[in-house]
């Protein structure tokens, strides 16, 4: 019936000829993509926005575990907020356990800024810092650029921001936020959430640093850390559960940095997240787990 159809149409007819859509590519381009790609601005803004797409899906792990799930009493419902159970014991009941619950500890709010920017050579970079040997806490570590939340931060991407901008002097409108990943628990117990965010324009950043908290800033390729190069590892154990800390060696500008701990663990995860694909050795993060009672010198050891 078709072809039939088609006989009785004028020879002399045109058809329109329909255009394919434009392609968006995604991060990261496959070799061929890049060949065509690179020596373009609008060509990696196109990449950060598909990138930007890409993780703007992306929806962090519920909590595992005994102590990270909701815990439901008849109708009363006690809902986990930093990844453990505040408590099982159904309110009305029990003044003593009531002022426990009231009293245990909960640890502080924090988040840290994953600065995405495409590198010259259309690899994903991430903005690391070297803290003041001056500070009490983590002094000389590398860290990202982030802290406590204070109390006018609306969220967390507005802690991460603002520490960002205080730290390093990094412009807040620069930066395009566009999901979280799920807590960690830092060494002092601190709730720990990381901000990705991508900056498109790397040459609109100009550095000033808070010398009292930062004493260099630098960066280092994002895909390093679900490599198993330069790295190495250490099993301990918190709470009864074993976990693994990581270490990776880098070198940039001719100075050497150790990025491990809480860093180096978030950068594993964020790179996973971004590029879609696992490390190929053992992750094993700490559990969110806390003690009820600590005190000045509790420490995740």
């Amino acid at each position: 019936m078709f072809l039939s159809i088609l006989r009785k149409l004028p020879s002399n007819l045109h058809l329109p000829v329909i255009a394919k859509p434009p392609l968006i590519p995604t991060y990261p381009p496959t070799p061929s993509a890049l060949s065509h790609l690179m020596g373009s601005a609008s060509s990696s803004c196109l990449r950060l926005a598909a990138l930007a797409q890409q993780l703007r899906l992306y929806k962090p792990p519920p909590p595992m575990g005994d102590d990270s799930e909701d815990v439901q009493e008849e109708t009363r419902k006690v809902v986990s907020q930093v990844g453990f159970v505040e408590s099982s014991i159904p309110i009305g009941q029990n003044p003593d356990k009531r002022r426990e619950k009231e009293e245990r500890f909960k640890p502080k709010r924090a988040a840290v800024l994953v600065c995405l920017f495409e590198g010259d050579n259309g690899d994903l970079r991430v903005i690391l810092t070297k803290r003041s040997s001056k500070l009490s806490t983590h002094s000389g570590e590398v860290a990202l650029p982030g802290g406590k939340a204070e109390e006018g931060d609306k969220d967390d991407a507005d802690t991460a921001i603002r520490e960002a901008k205080e730290e390093i002097g990094l412009d807040p409108s620069l930066v395009n936020v566009v999901t979280t990943l799920e807590p960690f628990l830092s060494k002092h117990l601190l709730r720990v959430v990381p901000v990705i965010g991508i900056l498109s324009d790397k040459k609109a950043f100009k550095p000033v640093l808070n010398t009292a908290e930062v004493e260099a800033v630098f960066d280092a390729p994002l895909e390093m850390f679900i490599k198993d190069e330069n790295r190495r590892s250490e099993e301990r154990e918190w709470m009864g559960y074993k976990y693994v800390i990581h270490y990776f060696d880098y070198e940039a500008d001719n100075k050497r940095y150790l990025i491990w701990g809480l860093t180096a663990g978030i950068l594993i995860r964020a790179a996973s997240v971004v590029y879609q694909r696992g490390p190929p050795f053992v992750e094993q993060n700490p559990r969110f787990k806390v003690p009820k009672i600590v005190d000045k010198d509790t420490v995740m050891r």
